[in-house]
C-alpha cells in the first residue's frame, strides 16, 4: 500500500490520554468523534480518518513502542 498523506483540521486542539491499565496511549486531534476510516500501520498504530483528516491515534503496548518496558 503506498504511503497516504493526511492533514490535522486543527493542531490547536490535541488531546492526550494514556490508560495504564491497558497500556494504551489515545491521541485526539479535535472532538472525539466517529472515524469513517480506520487502518493499522505496520507497527500497530491504529490510525483514524473522517473527511480525509486525521482525527485520532491509538497506540497500543505503548510503553513497549516507547522503550518503557522494564
Amino acid at each position: 500500500m503506498a504511503p497516504r498523506r493526511l492533514y490535522v483540521e486543527d493542531v490547536e486542539r490535541i488531546s492526550v490520554e494514556y490508560d495504564p491499565g491497558s497500556d494504551t496511549l489515545y491521541i485526539h486531534f479535535g472532538e472525539d468523534e466517529d472515524a469513517d476510516e480506520v487502518l493499522m500501520t505496520e507497527s500497530g498504530v491504529i490510525v483514524r480518518i473522517k473527511n480525509g483528516k486525521l482525527i485520532g491515534m491509538v497506540v497500543t503496548e505503548f510503553s513497549l513502542k516507547a522503550g518503557y518496558e522494564g
